[in-house]
């Protein structure tokens, strides 16, 4: 390892999964890097790529892209807090060593997404090389969120990846990669970014409660990975919005981010079978005015709810539950909770119809 790749290790302010002592030298790292009043995401971002916590057969790739020089255009996709900035920014720091920003462009498209960001901004650093460059130096332009663009700007940047690709290497970053023009695409190494799994994130919300001398239950664990779907940013943002309290259970989790508790879904899914339309209505409605719960998340768990219970419906009646009702499409939230119940009423109806 150079001199300069080990600045980086000691450096980092990141966890490792790989490193021993891991509380301490956290905080050490965190201390000397007077990050304290970061926001947790940025915090404990990944600092190399020995620090991300998954995503191995993508990291050697890199790696090998890195160590040989032969570091193709990129894009990155797949769901938000899977580690996509982050990986791109760790490879930054591996190509271009401690003045790395200098040779970085990062734009995100949903602040400008047009053509004239494409002709000034992008074009303008593409066409330029690196002062005192040894002739076989290129810079890197990160574009996030680049399925935002309009189709006028990706058209555009088909020509400057071509013109420039002595100059400059580009890295798309996107959550919908339909979204992005395939003639783009295929100019790029891709690399699909899945949800990071459940123990991985465990593992590293441990380490990281242990830093912060945070006190959360394992039922709080447990709610905070179902809640954040593989998402590491949103379980981050979540934890440290309740890290206030003395102690995070899953009440708190649930009660901190307005999701539906089991229990109340279990309410919910009671009265949607046992009483008329009109208690029904009124019970879910004043629970959504009491609990601050949104409709969407309701019909999510109600779903969620078909699929992990025995219940009283079939697949077939499932299926007309489902083609019948378009649970999220117009109105307003009492509109659809009307239409939530009267969907599920008429599934009733229709199992005792299969049945006779």
């Amino acid at each position: 390892m150079s001199d300069k790749e080990m600045s980086f290790e000691e450096t980092s302010p990141i966890l490792n999964s790989n490193n021993k002592g891991k509380g301490k030298e956290i905080t050490d790292r965190s201390t000397r890097h007077d990050k304290e009043h970061l926001p947790w995401v940025e915090k404990y971002r990944p600092y190399t790529l020995s620090d991300l916590i998954s995503l191995d057969y993508i990291t050697l790739t890199l790696d090998k892209f890195i160590s040989d020089r032969q570091f193709p255009h990129l894009l990155f996709y797949g769901p938000p807090g899977t580690g996509k900035t982050s990986t791109i920014l760790a490879c930054a720091r591996k190509l271009f060593g401690k003045d790395w920003d200098a040779s970085v462009m990062e734009l995100n498209a949903s602040d400008e997404r047009g053509i004239d960001m494409v002709r000034e901004d992008i074009k303008g650093f593409a066409s330029t090389r690196k002062l005192f460059s040894a002739g076989n130096e290129f810079k890197l332009v990160i574009l996030d969120e680049a399925d935002g663009l309009t189709n006028i700007a990706q058209n555009a940047l088909r020509r400057i990846v071509e013109d420039y690709a002595k100059n400059v290497r580009f890295c798309f970053i996107c959550n919908n990669v339909q979204r992005l023009n395939p003639a783009l695409q295929s100019r790029c190494t891709r690399f699909r970014f899945r949800p990071l799994n459940p123990d991985q994130i465990k593992s590293r919300i441990e380490e990281i409660v242990k830093v912060e001398n945070v006190n959360i239950s394992q039922d709080g664990i447990q709610a905070l990975l179902k809640l954040c779907g593989g998402d590491m940013r949103r379980a981050l943002n979540v934890l440290q919005s309740c890290s206030s309290r003395d102690v995070i259970d899953e009440t708190v989790i649930y009660n901190c981010t307005g999701y539906p508790h089991p229990k109340d879904i279990e309410i919910i899914m009671n009265s949607l079978s046992n009483d008329d339309f009109s208690t029904s209505y009124s019970k879910v409605k004043r629970m959504m005015e009491v609990l601050s719960m949104s409709l969407n998340d309701i019909i999510t768990e109600v779903v969620n709810y078909f699929k992990m219970h025995d219940f009283p419906l079939n697949n077939e009646v499932l299926a007309y539950f489902f083609k019948k009702h378009n649970l999220n499409g117009g109105g307003n939230d009492m509109i659809q909770l009307a239409a939530l119940i009267g969907a599920y009423k008429n599934a009733l109806e229709k199992a005792a119809e299969l049945i006779v």
